[in-house]
């Protein structure tokens, strides 16, 4: 069964790039990044790896959302939604939030069918979607940002389909606070 994608990618006849609203695309098969994930952890550990996914996906998404909101014409937590919305469209998994609080910066966010999940298997035995906890953080602290406060949050993942959980489950909220 073919389906068209959901998101429009304009394809440059030039260069072969893929873009979507304007934004350079990959498009990538799932075990490709999982064992980029996997070869780091290995040779820098996961607590490393996890900071390194942190940064680079805080800046991605923080960069992402500012760009969408102008975009779009995004105010608020819609940016955010529409950011969730965009993941899930582009295959990262189906991504939901189940509680969002933008003054206090708070969110739970549940990711059904994690790509990363999946491509570790259900008997990793750990949690392995942590490179989404920078992506919640920086899409959030941009909202506050759009709104003129700062926030500095932290977000844990607190289930894992590859430790057992049915789906995954992250919590988003002040750093130093026990999320």
């Amino acid at each position: 069964m073919t389906q068209d994608l959901p998101v429009p990618v304009v394809i440059d006849p030039e260069t072969a790039e893929w873009s979507v609203d304007g934004f350079p695309m990959l498009l990538i098969p799932r075990h490709y990044w999982v064992q980029i994930m996997s070869e780091i952890e290995g040779r820098i550990g996961v607590a490393a790896a996890e900071t390194l996914y942190f940064e680079g996906t805080y800046k991605a998404a923080y960069v992402w959302c500012e760009t969408e909101a102008v975009t779009h014409g995004l105010t608020g937590i819609e940016v955010f939604a529409h950011y969730l919305k965009r993941m899930t469209e582009r295959g990262w998994g189906k991504l939901a939030i189940e509680a969002v609080d933008a003054e206090a910066g708070t969110a739970r966010i549940r990711l059904a069918h994690s790509a990363v999940g999946l491509g570790h298997g259900a008997d990793a035995g750990r949690n392995v979607c942590h490179q989404f906890n920078g992506a919640f953080c920086g899409a959030m602290e941009f909202v506050a940002a759009a709104a003129g406060r700062t926030l500095d949050l932290e977000s844990r993942e607190v289930a894992c389909i590859a430790n057992g959980a049915e789906q995954c489950r992250f919590e988003v909220g002040p750093a130093g606070d026990s999320t």
